[in-house]
């Protein structure tokens, strides 16, 4: 399941890409116009700036923007940066044990099948294909 924190971030990332590009938005008014607490976004704006997503500057004129073009960010990585590995099953995670029944499980294929599909749908979309509205 997707968490309020993948949702949230795209939401994010979707309003700046529609601000102007050379002046940063102010974390208040994104907050205000996503209808997000400004403080639950905050924690999501710091994974952000550690991925290297989005950049924020302080003070007066200060806020955030996007490091990249939008047709350069994919809807999967936003939301690996913020929830982690998409995976379905423990056992197909980075971090998993080696399982002991991998040779003989029946569902490993299935699980792995839908993984790629999941995989596949959300790198195949950009953040530019949801602002412009192509998506379909």
């Amino acid at each position: 399941m997707i968490s309020t924190k993948g949702r949230y971030a795209i939401r994010f990332m979707i309003d700046l890409a529609e601000q102007s590009a050379d002046t940063p938005v102010p974390l208040d008014e994104t907050a205000a116009r996503q209808d997000i607490s400004k403080k639950y976004l905050e924690l999501i704006v710091k994974i952000l700036v550690k991925g290297k997503f989005v950049k924020g500057t302080s003070g007066k004129g200060g806020g955030y923007r996007l490091l990249r073009k939008p047709e350069e960010y994919t809807i999967g990585e936003i939301l690996e940066l913020t929830e982690g590995a998409l995976t379905t099953v423990a056992c197909l995670g980075a971090d998993a044990d080696q399982c002991p029944r991998k040779s003989i499980c029946k569902t490993l294929p299935m699980w792995k099948k839908f993984d790629n599909m999941v995989h596949d749908y959300f790198f195949n979309i950009t953040l530019a294909d949801l602002v412009n509205g192509t998506f379909i």
